[in-house]
């Protein structure tokens, strides 16, 4: 019978690549990570790592077996805590990173309406569009955008169908006029911001599978992406932000949409933190509600992209 010990110390060595590092995460000898791996791969009759003194690596089978693993280890740890859950479970100080401008104008009424409903909860936001080190940084989890590619996080969706979008004012594209290609954008000023203290200069597009990159002019860049968002609803210029920024905008008639025919890079959201035990009670039911919540915004992309694909 498969031990759900041997499971987790499965997973973990996959991810941290070592069964030294795995045994010192859960206060074990590296012989009993080695002794579990083993016991695993009997139950299994598979071989799931190769072996040698310089390297572990997971076998073609072992990358078969993993995602059915973390399945399995998230669906028995959410089990358990459905049987211990209750408002005692929703208590203690939550500290979480998030992008300064969804996190301010969209993610923030939820977060509030979630403390009130729970008034045992202490929050501490850090937001800012510096993406933190979560096995660092003083935060318990962070909702980050982008495709995660660090196996070493664990995470949740929250708006994995978000894109990003270019939109300007009614005003300044009256005055200055609608680009008709990804081309034409060469000739607008476009507003730039940093993330992670880079500045983004080059705006990515999917074009015939594959990804079109775009040096972009910007005459006015800030380190703060909410601020790019007020200069496009001033009329300064067009800027290429993730829907869930600007949805409320567009639908308020404040931006409109440019090249709406014109897919977006995607920019799925997400929760994250280090180990999936971190995901208590409480930090699983602010994921529900925040992805309840994003899940009619995103639905709103579509439309607009429907819209642009008629003209």
């Amino acid at each position: 019978m498969i031990r759900l010990e041997d499971v987790h110390l499965f997973i973990r060595s996959a991810l941290l690549g070592s069964f030294s590092a795995a045994a010192r995460e859960a206060s074990l000898l590296p012989a009993q990570v080695s002794a579990a791996i083993r016991r695993l791969e009997r139950d299994l009759d598979t071989r799931l790592f190769a072996r040698s003194t310089r390297s572990l690596r997971l076998t073609a089978e072992g990358e078969k077996y993993l995602p059915f693993a973390r399945e399995m280890l998230s669906a028995m740890q959410a089990g358990a805590e459905s049987l211990r859950t209750s408002e005692q479970d929703f208590q203690g100080e939550l500290k979480i990173a998030m992008p300064s401008d969804v996190g301010r104008n969209v993610l923030l009424p939820v977060i509030t309406d979630f403390c009130r409903s729970h008034p045992r909860i202490s929050l501490r936001l850090f937001l800012s569009d510096h993406v933190s080190d979560i096995f660092r940084d003083p935060v318990d989890i962070a909702i980050r955008y982008g495709v995660l590619r660090n196996r070493d996080y664990v995470a949740l969706p929250i708006a994995p169908g978000n894109r990003r979008v270019l939109v300007a004012s009614p005003a300044y594209l009256n005055e200055h006029g609608r680009p008709e290609s990804l081309e034409d954008l060469l000739n607008h000023p476009c507003l730039a911001f940093t993330l992670n203290n880079t500045f983004v200069d080059k705006w990515s597009f999917p074009v015939n599978g594959a990804m079109q990159e775009l040096p972009v002019a910007a005459r006015l860049l800030c380190d703060d992406a909410d601020v790019a968002r007020r200069w496009a609803i001033e009329g300064m210029g067009i800027v290429y932000k993730s829907w869930l920024d600007v949805c409320r905008d567009v639908e308020n008639n404040r931006l409109e949409v440019v090249l709406p025919e014109q897919a977006g890079e995607a920019a799925p959201l997400n929760l994250i933190c280090p180990h999936r035990k971190q995901f208590s009670p409480a930090i699983r039911t602010l994921h529900s509600n925040l992805k309840q919540h994003l899940a009619v915004m995103t639905g709103a992309l579509a439309h607009y992209t429907r819209l642009g694909e008629q003209h």
